[in-house]
């Protein structure tokens, strides 16, 4: 198995997460009844494919040699264990922050269409259902925060605000994007009253802050190459916030916080 493109974690890392994994559980004093289906190691393995790939569980189920409701009952019992053992990689805020500057943006984590929250979640820019988080990075790209997640319509500004990063980053230099007008961020310049097109300063301004923002762009594909965030949640949306969080963890591990 590679590693590294199936899982998300090279070999090294996805031995450390075993062990850590292990020690949580310790060992039981005596075995009663049937023998589990799955050992803990490859039970980690499929918590992890499941995450990276965002595979029907009947898919995986058939990789692994088991059944579907096996895969199910494996996911539900090692992926909170997953997000327990790697709390302690999570960077600490506001600490982390002292004497960055800070990169901000929103993504979508797409959502079936759940019927009795179709109208909270539809985002019309992406024209399908999701909710929005807001995500930190540094200069170089590194994942410093995930938000807990908003309903899919709420506008950056306004996830901005709900979140609580605004008053957390009040002091902070901030670099987002236009979707951040009206608040005290460093962002690219609207069209000048009157004109049709940015005068040369605008220019070379915006080229600037794009240039720097792309780094945060690179820090949400990295988190959203964990597919179950980016091809379509299908599982209960109660559930989601707790998932963000438990990728997220993996994330910071992958990176080396």
């Amino acid at each position: 198995m590679r590693y590294q493109s199936t899982t998300g974690l090279d070999h090294d890392q996805t031995q450390e997460l075993v062990a850590r994994i292990h020690q949580v559980l310790g060992s039981p004093d005596r075995r009663v009844g049937r023998p589990a289906a799955l050992g803990l190691y490859r039970s980690v393995l499929l918590t992890l494919v499941l995450l990276r790939q965002n595979l029907p569980q009947t898919v995986v189920a058939d990789w692994f040699g088991v059944s579907q409701p096996t895969v199910s009952r494996v996911f539900r019992r090692i992926a909170p264990l997953i997000g327990q053992v790697l709390c302690p990689h999570t960077p600490p805020l506001p600490e982390a922050l002292s004497g960055r500057v800070v990169l901000v943006d929103g993504t979508l984590i797409p959502t079936h269409d759940h019927a009795t929250h179709r109208k909270a979640n539809y985002n019309a820019k992406h024209r399908q259902s999701g909710v929005t988080v807001q995500v930190l990075a540094t200069l170089d790209g590194t994942l410093l925060a995930v938000s807990d997640p908003v309903e899919g319509r709420a506008h950056d500004k306004t996830a901005y605000t709900l979140t609580g990063l605004a008053d957390l980053l009040a002091h902070h230099q901030v670099v987002a994007d236009l979707g951040y007008q009206g608040t005290p961020t460093i962002r690219p310049r609207r069209k000048r009253p009157g004109h049709k097109r940015h005068t040369p300063a605008d220019k070379t301004w915006n080229t600037s802050v794009s240039s720097i923002r792309a780094a945060v762009e690179h820090a949400i594909a990295h988190l959203k190459a964990w597919k179950i965030l980016a091809t379509g949640y299908r599982a209960r949306l109660t559930e989601l916030p707790t998932l963000i969080r438990i990728v997220t963890t993996l994330e910071y591990y992958r990176q080396g916080w």
